[in-house]
């Protein structure tokens, strides 16, 4: 990616996808020139949130909702030290931010960090033609010395796909930090970073948990040096059928049979520790209002999700694995993607999305008194050795 500072509210940028399809708009943020895997968030606020996720790391965001950045940008709400979309995408940007708590407009942000965006593109036709096409490689385009469309297209479809993608230490601390917990400290917990958010170890602390952020490398035995109550892995980019090391880390949590937890990327990573196959989706589940059933309980919970794979697993039957029996126990209701897993002969259990939503919705924060629950109820004695 190539950048320059902010441009001119006229400068103009050309989006292109790895199809031929191309639209034509304004700069925004960043000039230059940025690629990655489009994809489109449905999500009409928590912008600010969805930037700073580093699941998406290598992707092109279009946002569905037509005006985006008028709470503009602010010091509080970032889930990490960074954005991390490759390129941002939106169709009536805010001309000023009008919030109490904002410091600077998205677009001024965008440009600091060196974003490359588009906007005044008609992202409901971008979306519909993703969701029929699926997602694909795209590149975005700025500056008044733009290359034809034939160039454009050709170096496209030379960046590199997400499927096969091994991201997540890219994304992950490098350095083990701990969050301590708020009010009494009650329980210890390993998270395995693998692009965690910001707010996944405060929802934890805001439970008695102490959590001892580790690297995505960590061993079993970094993991047991923190003598842990709890191991938690987390969301993170990337095709989880590259994430070897993870799985044979979850696997040696698993034979001590201590309490687990597992978000997004951790799901797949548990799917695949227990044996099942994990698969691309044609374009991918990302926003805040996707519906999800706790097969559990029968609840159904409006969810905020940022997946673009998803465990192959059986919906209609208790499956037997090396951990013992496992089940689907959540799963999307707009298209029947599994969307959570759950062992019933130990403790361990995961969820496709993201109940720790900073910007909403907060029906699935009970997940976490879940895991906290586990770790109360579950013997500890011999299971850190």
């Amino acid at each position: 990616m190539t950048t320059s500072t902010r441009g001119a509210v006229k400068t103009p940028a050309v989006l292109v996808l790895e199809d031929g399809r191309t639209f034509r708009g304004r700069a925004y943020g960043a000039v230059g020139v940025t690629f990655g895997e489009a994809v489109f968030s449905t999500g009409m606020t928590g912008y600010q949130e969805t930037l700073t996720d580093p699941s998406y790391h290598r992707q092109v965001v279009v946002m569905t909702a037509p005006h985006v950045g008028n709470t503009g940008v602010n010091d509080e709400d970032p889930e990490s030290q960074r954005i991390w979309v490759a390129g941002y995408v939106v169709r009536d940007p805010a001309r000023v931010p009008s919030n109490w708590r904002s410091r600077r407009s998205l677009d001024e942000e965008l440009a600091k960090q060196g974003v490359v965006g588009i906007s005044g593109i008609d992202t409901r036709a971008l979306t519909r033609h993703l969701r029929e096409r699926g997602a694909m490689r795209v590149g975005i385009f700025s500056g008044n010395a733009l290359p034809d469309e034939g160039t454009m297209l050709a170096e496209v479809r030379q960046a590199p796909e997400m499927k096969g993608a091994n991201l997540a230490a890219e994304v992950a601390t490098k350095e083990t930090y701990v969050v301590p917990a708020i009010g009494e400290k009650k329980f210890t917990v390993a998270a395995v970073d693998l692009g965690i958010k910001g707010m996944t170890p405060h929802r934890m602390a805001e439970r008695g948990i102490e959590v001892h952020v580790l690297p995505a490398t960590a061993t079993v035995e970094d993991i047991y040096a923190v003598n842990p109550d709890g191991v938690f892995f987390s969301n993170g980019p990337g095709d989880p059928a590259t994430a070897d090391h993870a799985v044979s880390v979850m696997r040696g949590v698993l034979e001590r049979r201590t309490p687990l937890f597992g978000i997004c990327f951790g799901n797949q990573i548990l799917g695949r520790a227990l044996g099942f196959g994990t698969y691309k989706l044609k374009y991918g589940h990302r926003g805040i209002n996707q519906p999800v059933q706790d097969r559990t309980t029968g609840k159904v919970e409006v969810t905020a999700h940022n997946h673009g794979f998803a465990v192959d697993a059986p919906l209609d039957k208790v499956s037997e694995t090396p951990y013992g029996r496992a089940e689907v126990s959540h799963v999307c209701l707009n298209d029947q993607v599994v969307e959570g897993l759950q062992l019933l002969d130990q403790p361990a259990f995961s969820v496709q999305y993201h109940p720790e939503a900073a910007a909403g919705p907060h029906d699935a924060a009970y997940l976490f008194d879940r895991f906290t629950s586990l770790m109360s109820t579950v013997p500890m004695e011999g299971q850190r050795a």
